[in-house]
């Protein structure tokens, strides 16, 4: 059954309208330091991340919150968060008169300046500090320069991913596609802002691995390798306790900087014309490759590889249908076929409202408010950190039916409704990100490239079967088959 756009309406517009009173936010923060630490080891070890929240939940009886976020000691100095889990207190998290976006990207803790080359990038910056309308501005334009590429570049890579999974699969029996996915994921990148394959420049064809090991570096202390409980309280102090330090991923980083600095030269003239230095605006380039791009991209399609597969053949068929007609009446896969693509489009929203690529979303409070939750009204105080969990506020059952269910056909029709509660890119999905705003500047292209996997997949396949999995940040899919359609090249 899908969604109806109405009941999540109704439920937050009568929230609205019938202000509770102000109550005070449940939860506490333990003892200090040991507190941290007991939340830490919950989190990760003792209950695991969902089941962290659900516990405290059900414990306290309400959707907002306090706790402790990990990392804590030593790595963040101050690991306190007053926790939003619903649709209607979440989206205060987008609000910038009313939350401080300065160095909480990563959330309770900043990395070391040394992974950026000294510089503090975009990402990191508030819409009110100078530079980052600039900066975001500059994103912009490399975007928008290169509109035009985008499609067929991508289908490109497209192409010569789908050429090795094939063989990969005939021999092997099964192919491993996040390692296929994050090396086109790259080259792709790289080709779109430089003009030219990886393979012409320094880094050759090593430069997914180069980003996985900065982003490692970084990301650390808000992960788990997964491994045995007899490795948990070692994993807690290589990962979590300390900093792991810059310099192991230095080399790799400089490789990064070289290769993007000799090569999207056009680019780092715009940048100079929109009169930011040249090397700032390099660092700059290489997070939003890195970070932003590669690192969305690499947890981004295998999750859509892996809800589109649990869909099963019924919906394979459907999603065949209507890309092969669509394409055939426009002539091509052009962006307005790609636009008259109802089914297919509310399957890419329906991935990222289920699983989407960031997780969470922090905010420094500017001063005092009252943030609402369906049942109540909390005060918070200026000073405190919010912090929101995506995929509790976008799987709320007082806004989607079956909110747990991946299914296809949500945003379809009237279900084009319940956009508004997609909040994955750190905003509304029916809102577009601006220089005055902290949404995702790709969030457009997101949804684009993977509508373009879409098709690509079902002009060439009747259906797939894979394997899901879980890694340290994302999901894993692995093909066991694929049918090729009758007419498929």
């Amino acid at each position: 059954m899908s969604s109806s756009p109405f009941h999540g309406d109704q439920i937050l517009k009568a929230s609205r309208e019938n202000a509770p009173p102000l109550k005070e936010i449940p939860g506490g923060y333990g003892a200090p330091f040991f507190g941290a630490i007991k939340d830490r080891l919950d989190y990760f070890y003792n209950q695991g991340r969902e089941e962290f929240f659900r516990h405290r939940m059900r414990k306290y009886d309400s959707t907002v919150f306090r706790v402790n976020m990990p990392p804590g000691p030593f790595v963040a100095s101050n690991p306190k968060v007053i926790v939003l889990l619903d649709a209607a207190s979440f989206p205060v998290l987008f609000d910038t008169s009313k939350v401080e976006k300065r160095d909480v990207l990563d959330g309770t803790y900043m990395p070391s300046l040394d992974y950026f080359g000294g510089h503090r990038v975009c990402a990191f910056l508030d819409p009110s500090e100078p530079k980052h309308t600039v900066l975001k501005q500059f994103v912009f334009s490399m975007l928008v320069s290169r509109h035009g590429e985008i499609v067929p570049l991508f289908r490109n890579c497209l192409s010569e991913l789908f050429i090795v999974l094939e063989d990969e699969l005939a021999s092997k029996g099964k192919a491993y596609f996040n390692t296929l996915s994050d090396k086109m994921s790259f080259n792709f990148v790289f080709r779109l802002f430089c003009d030219k394959k990886p393979h012409d420049a320094s880094i050759e064809a090593k430069g997914s691995k180069l980003f996985d090991s900065w982003l490692f570096f970084q990301l650390a202390p808000l992960m788990t390798l997964g491994l045995t409980k007899a490795f948990n309280f070692l994993e807690d102090i290589l990962l979590h306790t300390f900093p792991l330090p810059p310099f192991l991923a230095k080399s790799h980083y400089q490789k990064l900087y070289k290769a993007f600095n000799e090569n999207a030269t056009s680019i780092l003239d715009e940048a100079e014309g929109l009169g930011i230095r040249r090397d700032e605006a390099c660092h700059n380039l290489v997070f939003v490759a890195g970070f932003n791009a590669y690192g969305g991209m690499k947890t981004t399609f295998p999750a859509l590889i892996k809800w589109v597969a649990s869909g099963g053949e019924k919906l394979h068929r459907q999603l065949a249908n209507e890309i092969r007609s669509v394409v055939e009446s426009e002539g091509g896969v052009t962006l307005t076929a790609l636009d008259n693509m109802s089914l297919t489009k509310s399957v890419v929203y329906e991935v990222l409202r289920i699983e989407p690529p960031v997780p969470f979303q922090y905010g420094k409070a500017k001063c005092d408010m009252a943030v609402r939750s369906h049942d109540a009204a909390f005060e918070i105080k200026k000073g405190e950190m919010i912090f929101g969990y995506q995929p509790f506020a976008m799987r709320d059952p007082r806004v989607f039916d079956n909110p747990e269910e991946f299914v296809g056909h949500r945003f379809v029709g009237e279900g084009e409704r319940l956009l508004k509660y997609v909040y994955w890119s750190n905003g509304r999905e029916t809102d577009d990100p601006t220089a005055g705003n902290k949404q995702c500047p790709g969030k457009d292209l997101v949804v684009l490239l993977c509508r373009v996997m879409l098709v690509e997949i079902f002009l060439r396949y009747d259906t797939f079967d894979v394997d899901p999995g879980k890694l340290p940040l994302g999901s894993s899919a692995t093909f066991k088959s694929l049918t090729k359609a009758p007419t498929s090249n």
